[in-house]
């Protein structure tokens, strides 16, 4: 027999992507529903079916009685066909998830780290922290199928590479080049906000919605937006830097070195400094929700505004709803742009949702387009401060799915 063309190949491929694909979405199923949702002939889906049962990639589960007739064996992926290791490096923390093939979470670290420390200290750190999960990995059986790294900042995600982190302070870091060669597994690197976009898109509120916005608010303010099923990276792979949109000429110095940026008034650290400034002002606090951060102006959290806020504190609602408005202003416009289907507040947003959806909502109301209004939905993200990895572990997935190795 000659052996099969480059084409005869490449459509295999291609016909092998989609079982896997449909698999993933609809399992379980039974061969005849597979044929039909795939629009492949039961021949080709029983040869593909075969293969990917020998690679351990699906597995055969409970049985399907029919009403007639011998009973038939459903398939679905396989949980054990392999491991995926998702990442993401903050300015202040390391999380990490091992997930199976399924992308269930076997096993999670979450690591608070200096936003001072040397940029070798933090990945050492995370690289630490990816040998555990891939021993773990090895302790079940499980093959590692790839590591998915998200970060906050410009990334070229044809090399791999960090270009600027203004937050982190880091330039020109050959991310993948360097994991490569540390753990021999293909290394898949995203910007953080990208990253969680595609979590949520994957695994989240955002599941199957072709056009939406996410938003990632971490020390900074980041964008992932999805425009067709796809995230959309501009002409040199930057877009989404929707923090650094210059909204107030006259504001305050940001991070990146501009002046202004939106990020200066709606991100963490302006909620965080709005409240400090208050008390510093001789608002004060009750006794109740004083002791949220000990008295101690310098211990403010987002979670002990958003804990005050709940006890009814008066400065922590203000500061909430200052930073409620510009953001909404922020979004209105975006979505004036877009006209998405739906924005998802991530990071501390999500932490902060209840006090800032009512506001939203009704500012976007005002200032969008009406058009653009029908079937808008605002809501929070489904895995919050895990948006990130869980959109890591996708890159891993994703890629073995769309390029089985067969």
């Amino acid at each position: 027999m000659n052996p099969p063309t480059a084409d005869q190949a490449s459509v295999r491929k291609h016909n092998t992507a989609l079982t896997l694909d449909v698999l993933r979405h609809r399992a379980p199923l039974s061969r005849a529903e597979l044929a039909g949702l795939t629009g492949l002939n039961r021949s080709t889906i029983s040869s593909i079916i075969a293969d990917l049962l020998e690679q351990g990639l699906i597995c055969e589960t409970e049985l399907q009685t029919p009403t007639t007739g011998r009973p038939g064996m459903l398939l679905t992926l396989n949980p054990n066909g392999g491991a995926a290791v998702g990442v993401e490096i903050g300015v202040d923390f390391i999380s990490i998830v091992l997930s199976d093939f399924e992308a269930r979470i076997l096993w999670q670290q979450h690591t608070i780290t200096d936003p001072d420390a040397e940029q070798i200290t933090i990945l050492e750190r995370a690289e630490s922290l990816t040998a555990e999960a891939l021993s773990i990995a090895a302790t079940r059986g499980l093959h590692p199928l790839g590591i998915g790294l998200g970060i906050p900042g410009l990334v070229d995600v044809r090399q791999g590479k960090l270009i600027f982190a203004p937050n982190l302070h880091w330039h020109d870091v050959p991310l993948r080049l360097m994991w490569t060669q540390r753990f021999g597994l293909p290394v898949y690197v995203e910007n953080e906000a990208n990253a969680a976009a595609l979590g949520e898109y994957t695994f989240g509120v955002a599941k199957d919605i072709a056009n939406f916005l996410y938003l990632s608010a971490g020390v900074g303010l980041g964008g992932g937006i999805v425009i067709d099923g796809q995230l959309y990276r501009g002409s040199h792979g930057f877009a989404g830097e929707i923090g650094h949109m210059t909204l107030y000429p006259d504001g305050k110095p940001c991070g990146c070195g501009k002046v202004g940026c939106w990020e200066t008034v709606v991100g963490p650290r302006a909620l965080i400094q709005r409240v400090r400034t208050a008390i510093q002002a001789g608002g004060g606090l009750d006794g109740t929700t004083n002791s949220v951060w000990s008295g101690d102006p310098n211990a403010i959290t987002v979670e002990a505004i958003v804990e005050a806020a709940e006890a009814g504190d008066e400065i922590a609602l203000n500061a909430l709803d200052d930073v409620a408005h510009h953001l909404s202003l922020g979004i209105a416009n975006l979505v004036n742009i877009f006209n998405p289907e739906l924005v998802v507040l991530g990071g501390a947003l999500n932490t902060a949702s209840d006090f800032l959806l009512p506001v939203i909502e009704k500012t976007v109301k005002k200032n969008v387009l009406a058009p653009s209004q029908i079937g808008l939905r605002i809501a929070p993200s489904a895995h919050g401060a895990d948006a990130c990895v869980m959109g890591a572990v996708a890159l891993v997935l994703d890629e073995v799915l769309r390029m089985p190795n067969l």
